[in-house]
């Protein structure tokens, strides 16, 4: 619930401005340190985040408007400002959700759902998501070590037609890999729902409940502050 008011509160402030976005990244920060993570960890996991990165830098070239001279390269005001925003929002909310993945069990974040009454079919989506997700990951990674055993090594384009080959190999693997997990659950008596798994995390304390809304909080201040300064 954090961290959906914190993004929230993110994507609602105003684009014409950044010191808003500079004081929540120090929120997140005080958070990450309350939490004791390293920001190596943080930092590697925004990896994700590469493909707006690529879309950020081409916006000042590509967006209409004003435009000035940075570097010698003629580029919209609009555009420089949009990719700004882009960058800061998309920034703040990975981060936030690296936060919680890396302070959160899977099972917690399953039983936490089904606390919020979520739809079923959307709890069940995600729980398989992040139960699969490390099968699928060796698979790719036994692939890619049968590639190099056989001399495989992408240096050029010419490669791009055997990588290709690998992905669709890889994806038609994972499908087969669901419908047999698919059989076995049937087997087993799955009837439609998983099984209730509340039991399998505790309740939050109120203590915890009181940071949450702190933090929350603390942002839509920020961001009201944005609009009032605007």
């Amino acid at each position: 619930m954090a961290l959906i008011g914190f993004v929230c509160a993110v994507v609602a402030t105003p684009s014409l401005t950044m010191w808003p976005f500079v004081v929540q990244l120090l929120v997140l920060a005080v958070v990450a340190g309350l939490a004791r993570l390293h920001p190596g960890r943080l930092l590697r996991g925004l990896a994700i985040e590469v493909p707006f990165v690529a879309f950020a830098f081409a916006m000042p070239f590509l967006a209409t408007g004003d435009r000035i001279t940075v570097a010698g390269l003629s580029v919209s005001v609009a555009g420089l400002w949009g990719a700004g925003t882009l960058l800061a929002k998309s920034t703040l909310g990975v981060l936030a959700a690296l936060i919680l993945a890396a302070t959160t069990q899977r099972a917690e974040f399953v039983a936490g759902m089904q606390r919020l009454r979520l739809p079923s079919v959307l709890v069940e989506i995600l729980s398989f998501m992040v139960r699969y997700l490390d099968v699928i990951a060796e698979q790719w990674h036994r692939m890619a070590i049968a590639r190099t055993s056989r001399g495989f090594q992408a240096r050029n384009p010419t490669s791009w037609s055997a990588l290709s080959g690998a992905v669709g190999t890889g994806f038609i693997r994972a499908f087969e890999r669901g419908e047999r997990v698919h059989l076995a659950m049937l087997a087993r008596g799955y009837s439609g729902a998983l099984p209730e798994a509340i039991g399998a995390a505790r309740a939050a304390r109120p203590v915890e409940w009181g940071w949450a809304v702190l933090l929350v909080a603390t942002s839509l201040t920020i961001t009201s502050l944005s609009w009032g300064l605007a």
